[in-house]
């Protein structure tokens, strides 16, 4: 008996050792995981240095005669929305999908939100809420003046721009879509902060709006089940983005279509990943299948 335990113990022994042996062996050498590279830029238009975090897509080269579209990413921080939207554009993009056009992205790191993407506003108590708000003009003329151009002369670029903003990004993206339609040729607005300035902004006029407006431009809006905004006068966010897409479908250009999406399953901190997801279907649908 003692003789069969101890030929178990040893045959439990050897099998341990033999398997300690078989592991493969470990390394402490470790290098990042790299996703993109940051570039910082001056900027006299805001008076600082701005971040810019850059996805350049797979087989990409300086050198290399082929050029990219470019989608500009508002809340592009590397702890906002810059990976996910990253991954997205990625994924869309492989080869057997072709959804999406390999793209370079530009996430703009964000300093001051309520600064840079509101304009000026007739409500005192957002004057008194906000008080470094109101300089989208300035953030507008930074995208339009220096912020374009260095992307254009340092990257492989076309001229297929896109923008992509939620919230208070929302607000400017359709800011810069009623003022400058021509800056970008697709628009992804997400739950946008119209109720900024009791909703004045719906009821601006815009070139993009006239019969000889020739330029093409795809705009989508999404929102989700969100609810009152979080203002002094009750507005909801679902019917604010409705009333966008409406005034957009008035337009007598030929030129400029406009995707309303409303996702009922989503709310205003959950709808940006799947909303740009609809986006991408829809912008892109079979214009880059073969």
């Amino acid at each position: 008996m003692k003789n069969s335990i101890l030929l178990f113990i040893l045959t439990i022994a050897s099998n341990f050792t033999f398997g300690q042996k078989s592991l493969p062996k470990q390394s402490d050498f470790a290098k990042p995981f790299v996703l993109g590279r940051i570039d910082e830029i001056q900027s006299k238009q805001l008076g600082e240095t701005r971040v810019l975090n850059i996805y350049l897509p797979e087989g990409y080269q300086k050198e290399d005669t082929t050029k990219y579209p470019v989608i500009y990413l508002l809340d592009g921080s590397a702890d906002e929305d810059f990976i996910h939207i990253v991954g997205l554009v990625q994924y869309t993009s492989f080869e057997w999908i072709k959804q999406v056009p390999k793209s370079i992205v530009v996430g703009i790191a964000t300093v001051d939100r309520k600064r840079d993407f509101t304009f000026p506003t007739t409500i005192q108590e957002d004057k008194k809420a906000y008080p470094t708000a109101g300089n989208s003009d300035k953030f507008i003329s930074f995208i339009e003046k220096e912020l374009q151009p260095y992307i254009q002369t340092k990257y492989n670029t076309n001229n297929e721009k896109t923008i992509i903003g939620q919230s208070l990004g929302g607000l400017l993206a359709s800011e810069i879509l009623f003022k400058k339609p021509t800056l970008f040729n697709k628009y992804i607005i997400i739950s946008p902060s119209l109720w900024w300035d009791n909703g004045s902004l719906l009821q601006a006029n815009s070139i993009m709006l006239a019969d000889d407006f020739k330029v093409k431009t795809d705009i989508y809006i999404g929102v989700g089940k969100e609810g009152l905004t979080p203002t002094e006068i009750p507005r909801v966010m679902e019917v604010d983005a409705n009333l966008l897409a409406e005034k957009i479908n008035e337009t007598k250009s030929k030129t400029v279509k406009v995707y309303f999406d409303y996702l009922p399953q989503e709310n205003h901190a959950t709808i940006m990943h799947q909303a740009v997801s609809n986006a991408f279907r829809l912008l892109y649908q079979s214009s880059h299948k073969e």
